[in-house]
């Protein structure tokens, strides 16, 4: 499938997603628990080194770390760069896991997938796994209100401990993109894409533009938020961890290979070892930017509304991956 298919997929989303809750804020957070979000303004190396030091939680000795990231797509320039995740990638001696994409582009078979690593310099400072590269495996799932569960690459069986670095940023479908997405749609192998994309309804690759544009955006964003959780439990408590580097806030995705530029200015670096306070608290920091003319976060509330982006935390919460209630720690 060419790329513009997936920019035809979107605008149709606009419409749909009009009927499901857009314009809305964030609504109050309904846990009784509160989780707590360190946050650091640097945005460096060393600052990613320390914010994760920051969270206590560390793989056993000899234990293999997945440290998921996006590649980002050929002609994009605002994934995370190599210069920026090598320290903390090298700290916890990591594997740089991906998974191969559904709509095509440059990374749909795992022998493009890791061209494009290179090329992004990725494999300059650690291993790359294309986790889907040998297939896939199921992972249970607790709600089951669209899937049945969640398909994922085959690899993630090698490891037993994940860090979630994620890029905070807009996105053409789910409104924004954060950890819950990293987890869920970019932890799916390209046929798991394609199942929570159209909501379970379909699992195959080819399938891909027929699963956006049949499915309702809420049930979209709600499979997103189960898929999440069933990564979380798969690992379990004190073994996966959460990273948000709210930098390059453009309104479009780093599997868009001509992004928006952004029309804010970057933010820092939020970590949690809850993924729904995490992403809850970069939408806070968002939603109540103090825009000026030159830094304005208007675009990007405008796409995270236009999509009904905080649902998928809203639905998190709501199935028990985390709490939208948060302390925000400053380093």
């Amino acid at each position: 499938m060419e790329r513009v298919s997936l920019f035809i997929a979107s605008a149709i989303l606009i419409s749909m997603a009009a009927s499901c809750g857009a314009n809305k804020a964030p609504v109050a957070p309904i846990s009784t628990t509160t989780s707590t979000v360190y946050m650091t303004r640097d945005i460096t190396p060393e600052a990613l080194v320390s914010i994760y030091e920051a969270l206590g939680v560390k793989p056993d000795e000899g234990e293999k770390v997945a440290v998921k990231i996006s590649t980002g797509e050929p002609g994009g320039h605002n994934f995370l760069q190599p210069s920026l995740i090598a320290q903390l990638v090298k700290h916890v001696d990591g594997t740089i896991v991906e998974c191969n994409t559904a709509y095509g582009g440059k990374r749909g078979t795992t022998e493009e997938h890791l061209r494009v690593a290179k090329e992004h310099g990725f494999v300059d400072i650690a291993p790359v796994d294309i986790m889907d590269a040998e297939g896939s495996i199921q992972l249970p799932v607790k709600d089951k209100s669209h899937i049945d569960y969640d398909i994922v690459g085959s690899h993630i069986q090698n490891y037993g401990f994940m860090i979630n670095l994620a890029h905070f940023k807009g996105h053409a479908m789910g409104g924004f993109g954060g950890v819950l997405k990293n987890q869920s749609i970019g932890v799916a192998s390209a046929d798991g894409k394609v199942y929570l994309h159209s909501a379970g309804k379909f699992q195959k690759k080819g399938g891909f533009l027929a699963s956006v544009v049949s499915t309702k955006q809420d049930s979209f964003l709600e499979s997103m938020a189960a898929a999440a959780q069933a990564v979380h439990d798969y690992f379990g408590e004190g073994n996966i961890v959460y990273i948000n580097v709210m930098n390059n806030l453009s309104v479009d995705c780093d599997c868009d290979g001509s992004p928006a530029d952004p029309e804010m200015h970057d933010i820092g670096i939020l970590a949690s070892t809850d993924p729904v306070a995490l992403d809850q608290a970069c939408l806070d920091l968002v939603f109540h930017y103090p825009s000026s003319e030159g830094d304005d976060a208007q675009a990007l509330i405008k796409r995270i509304n236009s999509r009904h982006g905080v649902h998928t935390v809203e639905h998190a919460e709501a199935i028990g991956l985390g709490s939208r209630k948060y302390t925000l720690v400053n380093l």
